[in-house]
């Protein structure tokens, strides 16, 4: 049963109710997570490289260059992990390291035209894949949605940053 305590970084509390619906909503979402990801490779969309390829090509795609531990702040992974996925990247024409004018040593992963397409693709057949679903809600009642889970995602990042 949820607590009405806790670790929230205004120091407020959740009433049991309340408490128990957010449990309810990150249980789902990771359900949701397992889900997609067998829908994804059953598509043929999660590489060789596993799961973590979409997102890391995402994130340049959407912010364009950034070090590798950049990336792996914006994960709950290693930066070993995210350096591996890019080197990996690399050999396949995806990424490419340039000079970073901000440190010497860290350099910036970028999207090479290879990799943009790959994207582009994975992110229009994700696109289809959703189109095809029925779900009922109203697109700004989705869109809340994925607020609130957004939300619930930045709270759960401070609770661990907290815990370190």
């Amino acid at each position: 049963m949820a607590s009405a305590q806790d670790d929230r970084t205004d120091g407020g509390t959740q009433t049991p109710d309340k408490a128990e619906a957010i449990m309810e909503l990150m249980l789902e979402v990771a359900q949701c997570f397992f889900r997609i990801r067998a829908m994804g490779q059953r598509a043929g969309h999660v590489t060789n490289w596993g799961g973590g390829a979409f997102g890391f090509l995402r994130s340049l795609a959407l912010l364009g260059p950034l070090t590798v531990p950049q990336i792996a702040q914006m994960r709950p992974t290693s930066r070993q992990r995210m350096q591996r996925l890019a080197d990996e990247l690399a050999a396949d024409g995806m990424v490419t390291f340039t000079e970073n004018p901000k440190h010497r040593r860290s350099k910036l992963v970028a999207l090479t035209a290879k990799g943009e397409a790959f994207y582009t693709d994975l992110n229009e057949q994700l696109l289809r894949i959703a189109s095809s679903l029925r779900l009922a809600p109203e697109e700004s009642e989705i869109r809340r949605t994925a607020d609130l889970v957004r939300e619930v995602g930045e709270e759960v990042k401070t609770w661990l940053e907290k815990q370190s």
